[in-house]
């Protein structure tokens, strides 16, 4: 695979490697929202059918994605912690169970399982990462997976960690939690779109994706895939286009008490949004062309040699059968403060994010080897 910077509007004096934060928009992504805006314009032009035929488009181009079975298995929702409040409401009561999430996990998929546990008289299982540096990532899997036991209701994860991209055993993890009649749910907004995922193999509950980071797409939209057990479940919403015959406007007030068949029933309200849904549609069909698996490829490709020296000169990286090509952490050596270090990368347009320790280091394909040398050679 080809670097596709041309495909972006990036300026050629910034270094941007920091995606794991936020995208930057392909070109045909920007045209399509600029279209959408202006459809506004002309609001005669609007049909019913306008309301159904980009969410449609979209919900299947993420089931093809994460190979789900069909799209009636996929949601449009307007962020994860939408997702993980409707796993929330769903989720089994279990007086004095708990919850297993890993050490430092993204707010928006611990802070729904903290208000369960209040409500429930559960805890939380929050599995830190190990201090050691060597072997650090299998161990952290290992005790992760102690950590599962009768008692737990849930097990909620992420595919890689999002401040170092370590990476999580998400179907041995899952055969875990299965055995143990949990519930499990990933947050896949730091992976899905540059690392394959195949729900058939992860088998989780719920898979809930952000759309403006790895799916490129715009900020207000994030996708879910739901499984069977939660397929006829409760929304957290009443809207009117989940429901039967929704598609029939002269009928909306022949109210239904049916929702619409799969995991449309937990679509936001305002769903069909006319410029984020065209925008996401246009995102998920160049991820799809580009395929994940050579995105991973190509950002292994650009970034072995830099990651070499750096190891060098005393900086820890994950090994990479533990940690995604496309995000990674580059942890300092003792000696050297993150401030500095921050400062020093800002000084030359050097983007990044800076997590603890960690450098965080987000690679795709609008990114040069270049790009990654010039990082390696600023921090040594």
């Amino acid at each position: 695979m080809k670097c596709q910077k041309h495909l972006f509007q990036l300026d050629k004096n910034h270094h941007y490697l920091n995606g794991a934060f936020l995208s930057p928009l392909l070109k045909t992504v920007e045209q399509a929202g600029i279209d959408g805006v202006k459809m506004k314009n002309r609001p005669w032009e609007v049909t019913p059918d306008h309301f159904f035929k980009d969410s449609e488009r979209v919900r299947s181009l993420f089931a093809e994605l994460v190979h789900a079975e069909t799209p009636e298995s996929v949601a449009i929702l307007p962020s994860v912690s939408y997702g993980m409040g409707i796993v929330s409401k769903n989720l089994p009561v279990k007086k004095g169970g708990n919850i297993v999430v890993a050490g430092d996990q993204f707010p928006s998929n611990v802070y729904p399982w903290m208000r369960y546990c209040k409500e429930n008289r559960c805890d939380i299982k929050s599995v830190e990462a190990p201090k050691e540096f060597e072997n650090r990532a299998k161990v952290w899997n290992e005790r992760i997976i102690e950590a599962i036991d009768g008692e737990t209701v849930l097990v909620a994860l992420a595919n890689v960690h999002w401040t170092d991209g370590t990476l999580f055993d998400l179907e041995k993890i899952g055969e875990v939690a299965r055995s143990r009649d949990a519930w499990f749910v990933i947050d896949g907004t730091q992976s899905v779109g540059a690392l394959p995922f195949d729900v058939q193999k992860v088998q989780p509950d719920a898979l809930i994706c952000a759309g403006y980071k790895w799916l490129m797409g715009p900020y207000g939209t994030a996708l879910g895939y739901f499984g069977e057990k939660l397929r006829d479940g409760t929304p957290l919403e009443e809207g009117w286009i989940v429901r039967k015959n929704s598609r029939d406007f002269a009928a909306l007030v022949d109210y239904e008490e049916e929702y619409e068949s799969g995991a449309r029933r937990f679509d936001v309200g305002q769903r069909s949004n006319f410029i984020n849904m065209p925008m996401m549609a246009k995102a998920l069909e160049q991820i799809l062309e580009w395929g994940p698996a050579n995105i991973q490829e190509y950002c292994r490709e650009i970034s072995e040699e830099a990651i070499q020296k750096l190891r060098k000169q005393g900086f820890r990286i994950e090994d990479e059968k533990w940690r995604g090509a496309h995000l990674f952490g580059i942890h300092l050596p003792e000696e050297i403060q993150p401030e500095q270090v921050h400062k020093k990368l800002s000084e030359n347009n050097i983007h990044v994010s800076v997590r603890g320790k960690a450098v965080r280091v987000s690679l795709n394909v609008y990114n040069t080897r270049e790009d990654v040398e010039r990082l390696s050679e600023v921090l040594i």
